[in-house]
């Protein structure tokens, strides 16, 4: 039973990161559409601030072993490879 409940806050910790992951890039994507362009320092600011808050949540459920260091080094990649598709896309269509 213990280690089931284990697996489960594994679990709902990788769910919870994700998510937070998917909340940058939304609000990147709303800001892109709507307030500014990512030259920006405005921009630039919510982007740091975000990624670096998320950095500091895997760091902390890598150090408590609810995640492994890999698993929170892909949540990051993977949103930054999403960022920059998005970033590429915004400058293409202001390009057009």
């Amino acid at each position: 039973m213990s280690s089931h409940v284990a697996l489960d806050e594994n679990e709902q910790a990788l769910a919870l990161l994700k998510a937070d992951a998917d909340k940058i890039l939304q609000l990147i994507k709303v800001q892109m559409d709507n307030l500014t362009m990512p030259q920006c320092p405005l921009y630039e600011e919510v982007l740091d601030t975000q990624m670096f808050g998320l950095s500091r949540e895997i760091n902390f459920a890598v150090r408590l072993n609810l995640i492994d260091e890999n698993t929170g080094k892909e949540i990051m990649e993977n949103l930054e490879r999403e960022l920059s598709a998005l970033h590429e896309a915004a400058q293409a269509q202001k390009s057009t």
